[in-house]
């Protein structure tokens, strides 16, 4: 059934797979002459550090189930099955965990996986990590979706759209299969690898002197003198003897030293262009991946903020809308609703907080107490001494 869905076009599969992706479009090769699959793509440092970036960013935010009232306010609800599910989604993972590993998957393959455990009540008791290397999605002819998916011991496992929490990047019109960014820009992630692969080539096959003596004298040096010279810049180039003159014994030697060629210039030119085209990909300021170029004691609060606004609330919002359509029902996503708590990424200085606390409570927007629940500190005592009256 598998192969038939396959001829006649049914099966969508992930670009990033090497077996199918050779047929389809000449396979992963680069111009560059690199492989690049997000394997390969992880291996390069910027590459994993934004990556991990956002990955750990999102997973480290609390994730909170809130409950609607009628009146329009909310309130916390931690006793619900969701936010035991979202706490401890399976026996070996925390929530934490859980997150970073599907966020970390869509970031590299353009999808991550998830399976779901159900309880006798339709209630979601588990959520268990797939590979996305084993998935293929099959649209059948009612139009629904069904994952055909290959466990640990290679038994073929299908599951219906219900039973699989996916949450993918960007995708064409007519698929529900996530774009992979590491596919989309393999030619610049390909150059990042040659260049890599370029450098380690050229320290391998041995390292260059950092000076070379030249002897312009008529006679040839004799072994004895060559010793002696040797020596000489031995025990110069040790540390304790760094800065002291050098006195050679032997006329008409000649020392050049050798800086850095014009050639290896590019190349640490080109390496640095590649770790802004990567953060390009993910929209990740480059300061975060600790490139430090353009950083200054000015700017680094606000690329915090930038970092927040423009690159993590996508993966933010990806996890409160799949948690709303894929793990609540139609009624009860009118209810309950999931959450990540940002405050604290975006909280200012200390002085600023304070201001915006005393406009607020002098145009009577919100209260002491409320300020005070923002700054994770208990309620004021009615009988303290420098407590407010209520008139």
């Amino acid at each position: 059934m598998k192969i038939l869905d396959m001829l006649r076009g049914r099966t969508e599969r992930r670009a990033e797979d090497p077996s199918w992706n050779a047929l389809a479009n000449g396979g992963n090769n680069t111009l560059a002459g690199s492989y690049v699959d997000a394997k390969s793509a992880e291996s390069i440092s910027t590459v994993f550090a934004c990556v991990q970036a956002l990955s750990e960013s999102t997973a480290c935010l609390p994730l909170h189930t809130y409950r609607r009232n009628d009146d329009g306010s909310r309130e916390r609800a931690d006793g619900h099955w969701l936010s035991r599910v979202l706490e401890r989604p399976n026996d070996y993972q925390s929530g934490m965990e859980f997150r970073e590993t599907l966020t970390a998957s869509v970031l590299l393959n353009g999808n991550g996986y998830a399976r779901k455990e159900f309880n006798r009540a339709g209630e979601v008791t588990a959520l268990h990590p797939m590979n996305p290397g084993r998935v293929s999605i099959v649209k059948l002819d009612s139009g629904r979706y069904r994952y055909d998916y290959t466990d640990d011991k290679g038994r073929p496992v299908r599951l219906l759209a219900d039973e699989v929490l996916h949450l993918r990047d960007r995708t064409d019109a007519d698929s529900i299969v996530g774009k992979s960014r590491i596919t989309i820009a393999r030619e610049s992630l390909g150059l990042a690898l040659s260049l890599r692969t370029h450098g380690a080539a050229s320290f391998g096959r041995g390292a260059r002197p950092a000076s070379v003596l030249y002897n312009e004298g008529k006679t040839d040096m004799t072994t004895e003198q060559m010793t002696a010279v040797r020596g000489a810049l031995d025990n110069y180039a040790t540390p304790a003897n760094a800065g002291k003159t050098l006195i050679m014994g032997v006329r008409g030697l000649k020392l050049e030293n050798i800086g850095l060629t014009n050639e290896d210039a590019q190349w640490l030119e080109a390496m640095n262009f590649s770790v802004t085209e990567v953060c390009r990909i993910y929209r990740v300021p480059p300061i975060l991946v600790q490139t430090l170029e353009q950083a200054s004691y000015n700017n680094v609060e606000s690329l915090g903020a930038q970092f927040v606004k423009f690159s993590l609330t996508r993966w933010l919002t990806l996890w409160e809308s799949a948690i709303s359509q894929q793990l609540l029902g139609p009624i009860a996503r009118q209810r309950f609703y999931a959450e990540h708590a940002v405050d604290a990424l975006l909280r200012g200085t200390a002085t600023e907080r304070a201001e915006f606390y005393k406009t607020m409570i002098d145009s009577g927007v919100m209260d002491a107490d409320e300020a005070r629940r923002f700054e994770n500190l208990p309620a004021r005592r009615v009988d303290a001494p420098n407590a407010p009256h209520a008139t």
